[in-house]
């Protein structure tokens, strides 16, 4: 009879998997330094002045470390409106949308329901074809939308391909689930807030970083909505402008451009536009962490034995 020591027996790896672990691991690091290269250059050009950085040859560290990119992002005229309006609109349309979309995914993932294929065709329509910018247009003015807050939102409410994804999620979640919570007595709207949705904490997470990052990213619908009422300017629009004065601060111009120019002297383009870039996506970055645990699947697996 064999008596155990308690130490874990230590098994030789077969040449070729100690062949497949060192490319992959090599792989993996080249993978990551591809990466992360481009942010950690934009950061260092970021931090770095930009009568220096004109000279190029700034690769992972600043050569004169400076400030001014990023006085000059900060204090523009606006810049706080927009970062207050941006994090509004992305937090309420971000909500805003997963609640709608998570409903109507609801309803068209359940096999009783009479029309989910003909309203899921409609919907798979609006993925490839539009009314076009004029009409939309149009259409936000007649519904009051133009010059108001909601134009950010209600537009984005609903879309088709996140609709689709979540009714592929919940359509997987076993009926057995939802059988016995009727049986129980438990309502439609019971079902969904108690049983569908635990489960579709997957789904959910990555839909709303989706949607999260639209609603930071998007500046196109505060310059064609939003233009002239600058009191629901978003971050990225002043971004924008600001980029936009930087790259032609040597032309003439008066007024409000040509005092937008005389305070972005001391920079340069690509200083600014890398200051500008960090302080977009630094927020993304770490909104991300918090998500990604959520990001795997499998958690019916296992929960009714058919």
């Amino acid at each position: 009879m064999a008596i155990s020591t308690g130490k874990p027996i230590k098994r030789k790896m077969a040449p070729e998997d100690l062949i497949f672990t060192i490319f992959n691991t090599l792989f993996m690091v080249l993978f990551a330094v591809v990466t992360l290269y481009p942010v950690l250059n934009t950061l260092a050009y970021s931090f770095n002045d930009g009568s220096d950085a004109v000279r190029g040859g700034i690769h992972l560290l600043p050569r004169v470390f400076s400030l001014k990119s990023y006085k000059t992002v900060l204090h523009k005229e606006g810049i706080l409106t927009g970062a207050k309006i941006t994090v509004l609109r992305t937090i309420i349309g971000t909500l805003a949308s997963l609640a709608a979309n998570a409903l109507l995914s609801f309803i068209l993932s359940r096999k009783k329901f009479l029309f989910k294929s003909g309203l899921s065709l409609f919907w798979i329509i609006t993925m490839y074809a539009n009314g076009g910018l004029i009409p939309t247009m149009v259409l936000f003015r007649s519904l009051h939308l133009t010059g108001t807050f909601w134009v950010y939102v209600i537009p984005g409410l609903v879309s088709a391909f996140n609709v689709m994804v979540m009714r592929t999620y919940m359509a997987g979640i076993p009926d057995s689930l939802e059988e016995s919570a009727q049986l129980e007595g438990a309502g439609y709207m019971t079902v969904f807030l108690r049983i569908i949705s635990p489960l579709c904490k997957p789904v959910y997470a990555t839909i709303a970083l989706f949607v999260a990052v639209y609603h930071w990213n998007s500046w196109f619908d505060a310059m064609l909505y939003n233009r002239m009422n600058t009191q629901y300017t978003t971050l990225q629009y002043e971004l924008m402008k600001l980029l936009d004065s930087v790259a032609n601060q040597g032309q003439g111009g008066g007024g409000a451009a040509s005092h937008t120019r005389e305070s972005v002297a001391t920079v340069v383009p690509i200083t600014v536009r890398s200051a500008a870039t960090i302080v977009t996506i630094a927020p993304i970055i770490c909104l991300y962490p918090f998500l990604q645990r959520y990001f795997v699947t499998g958690l019916t697996i296992g929960g009714v034995k058919e």
